[in-house]
């Protein structure tokens, strides 16, 4: 609570109008002898009671009815930064800098309209236009940003805190917003009852007011309100506060007086019944006794003077209130008027317009002649010169204009003149001993005379002891001032102009380079391109960003030096081209480990001696195809030893079909899709068009010979049609119908074929387009396939609903392994889904929901599947586990394979690590077993043993026919009778013979002389360890 009396704009003008009639600038005004200025109800008529109805509401009465109601979308305040609250004050840069981009940012978050001007007085005026609520929260963020912070506490029962907050926060978002300050409430579980409020002076005073006037209004004491003129307020509260705070104390009353910058003239009043009332008639006193005592007296002071009146932080006011009793009333910092107002009793009124006088010529304007360019040098770095003067005289203010020749000091008379000396003897001393030159140099060339992260100038300032001012890039100004040393300042512009000079002879040159070799030329971790720049230092290179996608690779410096670079670099990129040519190569995945070879060795040795980079499909990958990357005649050379290899191993047959070249893109179609339909309908062969623009007519299939003369009629046949009458049409079909429309084993789509002679195409995972299904042939075949294909579409979008009854016990056969029995199903049928009832209820329903046709061919499939279940069985295959890993195969292949075939479970048991020696039965002694335990009494010596045991589940038919595949698969030994000078042509140059049919028959042989020990003699013996099938085979070869 202050006792400043700053008015109010509208508080002023009441008072004014009362001095208005009179002529004389100092007149004690006598209330009897004038003629008594209107009342405010006059002045400011009510607004009328709302009415009761309807009709009424339509018929307002009294003076505002003639009055039409305005509604305001814009409004404007305007907001002041006294200087001392000022967060910057840095006066060369206003309008610039941090200041001016936190006003740029205030404006874009509140779509306020914000506009500074800086008074004389170096106080900041911020008028701020927009919505009501935009120009509330720009205030806000004025304050918060622009503003220094104070802070402040006010304690009130804690009790009394949630009423502060309001209804979800909205009470303390709306002081906070009216207020411009920042209020934090203490947690519920924090037993403080402090309540921190940090903003300006100003608004802390109003928050505080708001928050006391909540508390008392919840107060459980009696609350009383006492309407006092605003201009009184000043007595009641004394100097300092001083009067309230002893009526406070002497009454335990709780009396909140609203601040000056609050235009409200209610005092509340707070505490128990019988003090409270004491209070407010010591209150009404006051009051009383100063409006029959009190007179006022207008005088003029310049609005510059104002300040000195007011003091800092009103201390002046305050001062002037304790020495005469005289309330002296400021108009506010917003209003032009220059008239200060002093009430008081009339004998105290002269002395206290000495005071007034006193403080407001307490204070003298002078200047000191100093060029704009020799400021900063005044106030030095981090405003350490001018500190020095400030901190001996911290009551002259000193003021720099930017572009002004002078330097402003404002302050005590004494002050002003000493500093004024100092100034003055610093202006001197500066000119004698300093210099400045202005150079002009191409604003394009000003980012590289100030280097990477400012190198170029730092140096150089640092070098000649100056200060260079190169203009920001959006001023596109190529003044560059230095400013120093006279001696250092010629040598820098000496200096800056060389390096100006040598930038306007550079070149700067766009190279083109494919975006795919920028990262080889770059190199691993950048050391490519480091030897590049080491071998060309001059040069700079700029490597366009990965995520533009662009060709362009800049080089930049002396013009000479950037050719050179230039032909270094074409001629790299040139040697990458070469070295970049691809070709693929389809070979069937199961030849791919022999052409990789033991360890790595074959595929090493081609990419050694070929010179080339091949890369093969991941195992887990179901692409066949090989990538050879290098020169085209070393990829070449690859393709064709990798082709021989696949050659050798299999019976592959190669075939050449010539087709006009004309007709090669139609048949391989989008992204391959008609060629790739041919060789997987056709077993996987490979079909190899010449390239593009080569003009050959020759097509080339590799595959089984069968597959290959498959291949070759559909391929032929498709080319015929091509020629003739060939038609084309495009279905559309959900990806999940595909493997539906497509048929177990493609029975479906082959009954379409082979009524209508139509080729129907389906998506493959690497089509974009998933749903696009391609129908070709004549244009009859086309259309009946398309009829037949619709009509299958449109059954499987009638979606229905049906279910079926499952037995409870095989529910889980279908739901283990995260549900993929079901995710088959669905798979298989159209995307239908199967529902079966959670687990631990008896339900025996299961639902199912898709396309009719798909619903239907799932519950068969159920049906299937639950028959299987109910007639399963379990059966042992006795093998002896040293063959096991053998019957398995590689990576398990040759179980999987049984497993498919039969429909059955397959499991080996655990493997024994350290199997018991085989014992020869004991001999009986006594009629009693040897040894001495008793432990094997029981044990039946034929019978096996448990880790031989291998159980198979499933039909019983299913289980009978697995088994014997599997007894198939027990290696047996032969022994074959060859000449042994015959043995080195089967074992072949390094092994290659025998390795072969070991690969190709899947045996081991093993001549007998791999084991011949000293003295024995030269056996013509070839063991063969395999099963027997495979063993007469290889036995053959």
């Amino acid at each position: 609570m202050s006792s400043v009396a700053v008015l109010t704009q509208e508080s002023f003008a009441e008072h004014r109008s009362g001095l208005a009639q009179q002529q004389v600038k100092v007149t004690a005004l006598n209330s009897e002898e004038e003629n008594d200025p209107p009342t405010y109800k006059e002045a400011f008529p009510p607004l009328p009671e709302k009415a009761p109805c309807l009709e009424a509401a339509q018929e307002p009465a009294g003076p505002w009815s003639k009055i039409r109601p305005i509604k305001a979308s814009v409004i404007t305040q305007v907001f002041h930064v006294p200087l001392e609250e000022r967060k910057y004050k840095d006066m060369n840069q206003f309008g610039e800098g941090e200041q001016a981009k936190i006003c740029l940012d205030i404006m874009q978050k509140t779509g306020a309209h914000l506009e500074l001007s800086l008074a004389k007085d170096q106080g900041l005026s911020i008028m701020v236009s927009g919505k009501l609520e935009a120009v509330m929260k720009a205030r806000k963020e004025i304050v918060a940003r622009l503003q220094t912070q104070a802070s402040a506490t006010v304690a009130i029962p804690k009790e009394h805190h949630r009423f502060v907050i309001g209804k979800n926060g909205e009470k303390l978002q709306d002081l906070e917003l009216k207020t411009a300050t920042k209020i934090q409430i203490p947690r519920p579980d924090d037993p403080s009852n402090q309540i921190k409020i940090t903003g300006t002076k100003e608004g802390i005073e109003k928050a505080r007011h708001e928050i006391l006037l909540i508390s008392a209004e919840q107060d459980k004491r009696a609350v009383e309100r006492l309407d006092v003129e605003k201009v009184y307020h000043p007595f009641i509260a004394g100097p300092y506060n001083k009067l309230v705070s002893e009526l406070m104390q002497e009454t335990g009353t709780r009396i909140n007086i609203p601040p000056p910058s609050v235009n409200k003239t209610e005092i509340v009043f707070t505490g128990e019944k019988e003090q409270l009332a004491q209070a407010v008639a010591r209150v009404k006193k006051i009051y009383e006794e100063k409006k029959k005592k009190t007179t006022t007296i207008a005088v003029e002071v310049k609005k510059s003077q104002h300040k000195y009146v007011i003091g800092p932080k009103g201390n002046s006011l305050q001062e002037i209130l304790e020495k005469t009793g005289v309330s002296v009333e400021i108009p506010p910092t917003d209003s032009s008027s220059e008239t200060v107002i002093l009430r008081g009793e009339p004998e105290k009124l002269g002395q206290a317009l000495t005071e007034v006088y006193a403080k407001a010529n307490s204070f003298t304007v002078s200047s000191v002649s100093a060029p704009s360019w020799l400021h900063r040098f005044i106030i030095g770095k981090k405003g350490q010169n001018l500190a020095k003067i400030t901190q001996q005289m911290p009551k002259v203010h000193i003021e720099f204009t930017e572009g002004e020749d002078k330097i402003t000091l404002e302050g005590p008379t004494e002050d002003v003149n000493v500093a004024q000396e100092q100034i003055e003897v610093m202006v001197k001393d500066l000119i004698n001993r300093m210099d400045y030159a202005e150079i002009n140099v191409d604003h394009k060339f000003h980012r590289h005379l100030i280097g990477k992260n400012g190198a170029n100038i730092n140096r150089i300032k640092d070098l000649y002891k100056v200060s260079v001012r190169i203009p920001p890039d959006n001023e596109k100004s190529n003044l560059i001032r230095i400013e120093g040393d006279p001696q250092g300042v010629q040598q820098a512009k000496k200096e800056l102009l060389e390096l100006a000079s040598r930038m306007e002879n550079e070149r700067t040159k766009d190279l083109i380079i494919e975006q795919k070799f920028h990262r080889t030329i770059i190199g691993q971790k950048g050391e490519r391109i480091r030897e590049i720049r080491e071998k060309f230092p001059e040069v700079i290179i700029n490597f366009p960003d990965p995520a533009h996608k662009s060709d362009i690779v800049q080089l930049r410096g002396p013009k000479n030096e950037v050719e050179k670079c230039t032909k270094y670099m074409q001629k790299m990129v040139a040697d990458l081209v070469e070295n970049s040519f691809s070709i693929s190569v389809p070979i069937f995945k199961q030849f791919h480990k022999n052409i990789i070879g033991k360890g790595g060795a074959n595929i090493k040795k081609i990419r050694e001696e070929s010179n080339t980079k091949i890369d093969l499909p991941a195992e887990n990958s179901n692409s066949e195809t090989i990538v050879i990357t290098g020169k085209r005649a070393n990829c070449e050379a690859a393709r064709h030893r990798i082709l021989a290899i696949q050659k050798e191993l299999a019976n592959i047959t190669e075939v050449e079909v010539s087709i006009p070249s004309k007709l090669h893109n139609s048949l391989i179609g989008a992204k391959g899709r008609f060629i790739r339909s041919i060789m997987e309908e056709c077993g996987g062969v490979h079909i190899h068009f010449p390239t593009e623009g080569s003009g050959s007519d020759t097509v080339t299939i590799r595959g089984p010979a069968q597959d290959v003369e498959k291949a070759k009629k559909q391929l032929l046949h498709l080319a015929e049609e091509k020629q003739t009458k060939s038609y084309t049409v495009d279905l559309r079909a959900k990806p999940e119908y595909h493997k539906f429309l497509i048929g177990k084993g493609g029975g479906n789509i082959r009954k379409v074929r082979d009524n209508t002679g139509a080729r129907i195409i389906f998506p493959t995972s690497e089509d974009k387009d998933q749903e696009l299904i391609t129908i070709m042939g004549t244009e009859e075949a086309v259309k009946e396939a398309q009829k037949e294909l619709e009509a299958l579409i449109k059954n499987l979008d009638n979606v229905v609903e049906d279910s079926m009854v499952v037995d409870p016990k095989h529910h889980r056969h279908f739901v283990i392994r995260r549900g993929q029995v079901l995710r088959e199903i669905a798979d298989e049928y159209g995307g239908v889904m199967v529902s079966f009832p959670r687990s631990g209820t008896q339900s025996d329903k299961v639902t199912l929901k898709g396309a009719k046709d798909c619903v239907e061919a799932a519950k068969k499939r159920i049906q299937e599947i639950i028959e299987d279940l109910e007639a399963q069985v379990t059966i042992e295959c006795t093998i002896p586990q040293k063959f096991h890993r053998s019957i398995m195969g590689p990576k398990g292949s040759r179980i999987q394979q049984i497993t498919r075939d039969y429909g059955v479970q397959i499991k080996f048991p655990d493997r024994e690590e350290n199997p018991a020696p085989v014992v020869e039965p004991a001999v009986q002694e006594n009629g009693e077993e040897g040894g001495e335990g008793k432990e094997g009494k029981d044990t039946d010596p034929s019978s096996p043993k448990k880790c031989d045991i291998i159980i198979i589940s499933g039909r019983r038919e299913k289980c009978e026919a697995a088994k014997e595949a599997l007894q198939a698969l027990v290696p047996v030994t032969i022994e074959v009778e060859v000449p042994f000078d015959l043995h080195r042509y089967i074992i072949g140059q390094k092994g290659s013979g025998i390795r072969k049919m070991m690969d190709e028959f899947e045996v081991s042989c093993c001549p007998s002389f791999h084991l011949l020990c000293p003295g024995e003699s030269v056996s013509d013996h070839v063991g063969a360890l395999d099963s027997y099938n495979i063993l007469r085979s290889a036995v053959e070869s």
